[in-house]
């Protein structure tokens, strides 16, 4: 830093840049700015000090520590060497504990790493850690040639000459400072906006780290709310509807109002009991159409949302309903109704074997294996007619099995008794 440079030594003009551009700083809002300094506290010869890095002011306000910072430069003097990797690896411990925050590393070197370190994986490493964002690194008169060198740990910046060191100082806090906007337009089957209220998970892109979990929101001027996100990153955007919806590798522009459109058009699937209300509600699987994997457990009585399609239900009564193609269209509800069950109590004179069946006259088709240990059981079942076979536990012949036909009724109790 004691190399010449345009009016005056490196250090010289560097003291007064950074003096006038911290006076800029006093006044911007919720920023807060804190000192590091490396190679300023031991002489390089005879031997090199690789741990010769010191956080000089800590973090406060800005009206405060940008004077501070201001006094302390003032007295810098570079005595020693340049350990960047050892320097940026302690700047960890310097940021405050606080969440809703962005912390940012402002490197300003004449020089390359001088200690065997590699800035590069500390950078990476921290980034990883979330403990900054990607730093800006700035070379004072620095060889073009070290861009390459120093643009793996961040955002490199070339200070050619004394002019253009303020105007490189100011971009970088605007960048660093800038607020990106972001606004997630789930859109309906005709590409409009107006699909909202569902949650919304943002990752860092290709890993499982989540970064923000949001409830998508339509604002008060009718529009999909905004949202601030932290530009240096990409993401993928899951979107939590039924079935679930995404996005990878999504980049945002800093400094600009940008928008992520995703597919999200939504119907309604209502399911209901037909007839008087019942005691028992049953459940159903929820699948798409000719799939396997099931989406969503609903039960009867309740509407759920979903991507608008055609589905497949199983509805969990006894004896199962399976309903095929039921199609959910944008922003229409499809209600579906099955017939109320009717109770039927069983009576056995002991514990036992015993199933139900379904009797239509042509086929038997099982439906239930009563509960052996039971001596009474209760039984939801559809309407329909039904066949009964059980035997006493204690009964060792096949001819003293009990066989009983019965016809159910929405909302009708009755008693079989299998004595």
């Amino acid at each position: 830093m004691y190399a010449p440079w345009n009016s005056n030594i490196k250090i010289e003009v560097a003291k007064r840049v950074m003096g006038e551009f911290l006076d800029s700083l006093k006044n911007l809002p919720n920023l807060e700015l804190a000192l590091r300094c490396y190679g300023h506290t031991t002489f390089f010869k005879p031997d090199r000090n690789c741990k010769d890095t010191k956080l000089e002011v800590p973090f406060d306000n800005a009206k405060i520590n940008s004077e501070k910072i201001k006094q302390r430069i003032k007295k810098l003097e570079p005595l020693g060497t340049t350990p960047i990797a050892y320097s940026l690896g302690q700047c960890a411990a310097d940021f405050p504990s606080k969440s809703n925050v962005r912390n940012i590393v402002i490197l300003i070197t004449d020089g390359i790493e001088e200690c065997g370190g590699n800035p590069c994986e500390i950078s990476a490493e921290l980034q990883k850690k979330g403990v900054f964002l990607r730093p800006f690194v700035i070379g004072v008169g620095l060889d073009v040639k070290f861009a390459d060198v120093f643009g793996c740990m961040g955002k490199f910046y070339d200070v050619s000459n004394e002019a253009n060191f303020k105007d490189v100082l100011t971009l970088v806090i605007t960048e660093a400072l800038s607020q990106t906007t972001v606004e997630v337009d789930l859109l309906d089957i005709n590409k409009k906006p107006t699909e909202t209220d569902v949650n919304m998970t943002f990752y860092e892109a290709n890993t499982n780290k989540v970064l923000y979990n949001y409830l998508h929101t339509i604002n008060h001027r009718g529009n999909p709310d905004t949202l601030v996100l932290n530009p240096d990153k990409k993401y993928d955007l899951f979107v939590h509807t039924i079935p679930p919806q995404e996005k990878k590798n999504i980049s945002i522009t800093k400094g600009k109002h940008n928008i992520i459109p995703l597919d999200a058009p939504q119907g309604y699937l209502k399911l209901e009991l037909d007839g008087t209300i019942s005691k028992y509600f049953p459940t159903t699987l929820v699948r798409k159409a000719k799939e396997f994997t099931t989406l969503n457990v609903q039960d009867f009585g309740k509407t759920e949302k979903y991507i608008v399609g055609k589905y497949d239900l199983e509805v969990l009564t006894l004896p199962k309903i399976n309903l095929k193609d039921i199609e959910i269209k944008q922003s229409s509800t499809n209600t579906i109704k099955i017939p109320a069950s009717g109770s039927v109590y069983f009576q056995k004179p002991s514990t036992g074997f015993g199933s139900i069946y379904l009797d239509d006259g042509k086929n038997v088709t099982w439906v239930y294996n009563l509960t052996n240990a039971l001596v009474n059981e209760i039984i939801y079942l559809q309407p329909g007619k039904y066949k009964v076979v059980f035997r006493n536990e204690y009964a060792k012949e096949t001819l003293k099995t009990l066989e009983k036909n019965f016809e159910v009724k929405s909302n009708i109790s009755q008693t079989i008794n299998l004595n």
